[in-house]
């Protein structure tokens, strides 16, 4: 009797966390979840338009173009195997940089792949897939200006001028690594070493391999004090808007798919010049 009157105690209870089970689900059917009111999350709506829409900005080797006027790069590369796995078409949206998180919360693109660095500022604002690829920062100086630098004291300085592209991580950096120093601040990386290469600031902190690049083009006007190795490393990501967990964890599950293939890719476009070629004359 006592065991019967125990299974009758336990079916009540599981009927009651059934029938409170049922009860929220047909609450979340209300609220968005069911069919009736369903609020579709950004990978379906990027689905049923047969398009994905990227903002990124132009950085060589990120995203540039060429000679014939075609986007190319790392980041591109990687929005078109995106589009192509999830079989849709790809439209790129450059957008400056200083305003490439606003546009993306207006909704004027679904997802920035463009060597975005994750900080906890840009973190407030939107969501971050996991890490597709790692960058640091490094830095290039004036050796006219400044000859003869092994480390960054010599730029901490009120008399010394830092070129940094506006919005990026590198300002950060030189704001970290050179606080008393001014910031000229640019909205493109060639109006960044242009300032450098002219006299008009000391050095230039910028992304990896950017600033190798530079000193490898002007040896006679640049070099880089520390010698090759990074101020520090940073996870680049995709950013997309807060609020959608399923487009969040579909890029999630792409990026980890990819992951040798981005590694193969991110040796060709950071590790070579083989792409040179592209830019043309």
């Amino acid at each position: 009797m006592r065991n019967l009157r125990s299974l009758r105690k336990v079916a009540g209870i599981v009927t009651v966390i059934v029938l409170l089970a049922g009860l929220l689900a047909g609450c979340s059917g209300a609220s968005g979840g069911g069919a009736a009111g369903e609020t579709q999350s950004q990978v379906d709506e990027m689905l049923k338009r047969g398009v994905l829409k990227v903002g990124l900005d132009i950085f060589v080797p990120w995203a540039f173009k060429d000679k014939d006027g075609n986007l190319v790069g790392f980041e591109v590369d990687v929005a078109k195997k995106l589009a192509a796995d999830m079989g849709v078409e790809v439209e790129f949206v450059p957008t400056e940089w200083s305003g490439i998180i606003p546009a993306l919360l207006t909704g004027k693109f679904d997802v920035i792949i463009g060597g975005m660095g994750v900080t906890a500022e840009r973190a407030l604002k939107v969501n971050f897939s996991d890490a597709y690829e790692w960058s640091g920062i490094d830095v290039v100086v004036n050796q006219t200006l400044l000859p003869g630098l092994t480390d960054l004291e010599g730029l901490n300085r009120e008399d010394v001028v830092i070129a940094v592209r506006l919005g990026a991580t590198p300002v950060e950096a030189a704001k970290k690594y050179a606080p008393k120093a001014q910031l000229h601040q640019f909205d493109t990386d060639e109006a960044v070493i242009q300032d450098v290469l002219n006299g008009n600031a000391h050095a230039a902190f910028s992304s990896s391999p950017t600033p190798a690049f530079w000193a490898a083009d002007y040896p006679d006007t640049l070099y880089r004090p520390l010698g090759g190795e990074l101020l520090y490393l940073q996870p680049s990501a995709f950013a997309v808007r807060k609020g959608d967990p399923d487009t969040l964890a579909f890029f999630n599950s792409w990026i980890l798919i990819n992951e040798d293939w981005l590694k193969e890719r991110a040796d060709y476009w950071y590790g070579t010049k083989d792409w040179e070629s592209l830019l043309g004359e």
